[in-house]
């Protein structure tokens, strides 16, 4: 893969810090405002980074880079995946793909008419451990109640309460407890159980915003309920409870860092760090232009992007 990355904010830190460990990854651009010179700069120095860019044509316009890594702000995804797209370079979104499912649709048909790889990157799916509780749910009997928490409280409500409204609580920005951190436990959910038959957001509203929320999925035999939270906090841990036995997972459902079964405690992950495992898989789809696999996997984001968009009007919330 030959890597172009548009941001240069903190998950982008994050990223950099374990791409070493995938020498397969070519870093070949980085693009960034004005304002992030001095950051992209230290970047390219630590990380070897070809070319910076503060203008997104001239990036996409580097013959090298065959895909791209949007790692922008949420309300960002849609227009520089479109670009970028329609540039002929697969692409890797950062989630949410985008703020409405139509947005997803037009993106999905220029990546097909383009024959281009477009995938969100979301951990959950890729982890180890995340895949044997898949394998393991057969062991639970009839499964009938599912809770996510993942409640953190932000620095930034504190700024929000005092007038100051960043990101992460802006509407038109995309932000909210649903969209930033809830969004994880819906990717945990549908991707064991698939699409739900009604969806429910009981949310917390300030100024027009989700701060915290309760998402309920009703399946015809399963009660799933998604709490994300930036305005309070709690022990962040779900819970799978069947009829024959259950799984805990202690800790957020986007790094899956172990889960407990039968009282025994179960760590598979064959990596540290988070995204390690679905950059692997990002890397070898597009080497060898898995079209099946990408279908798949956008089918999944598809789903979650659809219970978002539900979820997002029985709240009575506008966002972008």
């Amino acid at each position: 893969m030959k890597l172009g990355i548009l941001g240069a904010g903190m998950i982008v830190k994050d990223f950099l810090s374990m791409v070493a460990g995938l020498p397969q990854i070519e870093l070949k651009g980085i693009l960034g405002t004005e304002r992030d010179l001095v950051i992209m700069e230290e970047f390219q120095e630590s990380y070897k980074i070809e070319q910076i860019y503060t203008d997104i044509d001239e990036c996409l316009s580097n013959e090298t880079i065959d895909t791209i890594y949007v790692a922008l702000p949420n309300h960002l995804h849609y227009h520089f995946t479109k670009k970028a797209l329609e540039s002929g370079k697969h692409v890797i979104c950062e989630k949410p793909f985008t703020l409405s499912y139509d947005q997803l649709l037009e993106l999905e048909s220029i990546a097909v008419s383009k024959n281009l790889i477009l995938i969100e990157a979301i951990t959950n799916q890729y982890l180890a451990n995340y895949k044997a509780i898949q394998k393991e749910l057969k062991t639970l009997g009839n499964i009938k109640l599912v809770e996510c928490n993942y409640s953190q409280y932000s620095s930034r409500y504190d700024l929000f309460q005092e007038g100051t409204v960043l990101p992460a609580f802006n509407p038109k920005l995309g932000g909210g407890a649903l969209m930033d951190i809830n969004i994880y436990n819906i990717h945990f959910i549908v991707g064991l159980f698939g699409e739900p038959e009604e969806v429910h957001y009981y949310a917390n509203i300030e100024r027009g915003i989700d701060t915290s929320g309760m998402l309920i999925l009703e399946y015809p035999d399963i009660k799933v309920v998604c709490i994300g939270a930036k305005d309070s906090t709690s022990e962040i841990q779900s819970t799978i409870q069947g009829t024959e036995g259950s799984i805990i997972i202690k800790g957020p459902t986007n790094i899956v860092d172990s889960y407990k079964k039968d009282n025994e405690r179960i760590d598979l992950k064959i990596h540290p760090h988070r995204m390690y495992e679905e950059f692997k898989v990002f890397d070898k789809i597009i080497a060898s232009r898995d079209f099946e696999f990408a279908k798949k996997q956008l089918d999944h984001s598809k789903k979650v992007m659809n219970i978002v968009e539900k979820a997002i009007k029985h709240a009575g919330i506008s966002l972008g």
